[in-house]
């Protein structure tokens, strides 16, 4: 199971380590499979909602897109969410589409020196990507994961000199 030996990403206001009022994060979503990226956002408002960070969201037409979103929003923002899902089919689309995104969002992150959160779901079926949307039912909520690890990695970079 993936989620074993995941760290703890439940944000809390009173958190003591975590001071997000200051935070401005932006989350780009794709558009593609609804269902799922309404639990990825969700997740993502509630990580957010949690610690007390303002959000500003924008949504792309799929997950190859996230990367020039983020990059973008990195002007404005102290962290990136991006949200996507890519559930393979009978064609190599599935692997361009999902080294793209990954790659691009990386790129974006050390090229602009700023935390992207990654909840893109690579997934085999659409059940996976269910299980892993954060809805009633989800084993996984990783809308709010790659909030919190955005989230605290701007807290993380602070005593470094912040962004």
């Amino acid at each position: 199971m993936s989620a074993t030996g995941t760290p703890e990403t439940k944000l809390t206001s009173d958190d003591g380590a975590l001071d997000g009022r200051r935070m401005k994060v932006a989350i780009v979503a794709a558009s593609w499979h609804q269902q799922v990226m309404d639990g990825l956002i969700d997740g993502a408002l509630r990580a957010c909602t949690d610690a007390e960070v303002q959000t500003e969201m924008v949504r792309v037409p799929g997950s190859f897109e996230l990367p020039l979103a983020a990059s973008v929003a990195c002007r404005n923002h102290d962290a990136v969410v991006a949200l996507g899902v890519v559930v393979r089919g009978g064609t190599p689309h599935f692997d361009y589409v999902c080294q793209a995104a990954t790659d691009g969002l990386t790129r974006v992150a050390l090229d602009r020196a700023t935390p992207v959160g990654f909840g893109v779901l690579t997934c085999d079926t659409d059940a996976q990507a269910l299980d892993r949307a954060g809805l009633p039912g989800s084993r996984e909520d990783k809308g709010y994961e790659a909030a919190s690890a955005a989230i605290r990695m701007v807290a993380a970079l602070a005593p470094l000199g912040g962004i």
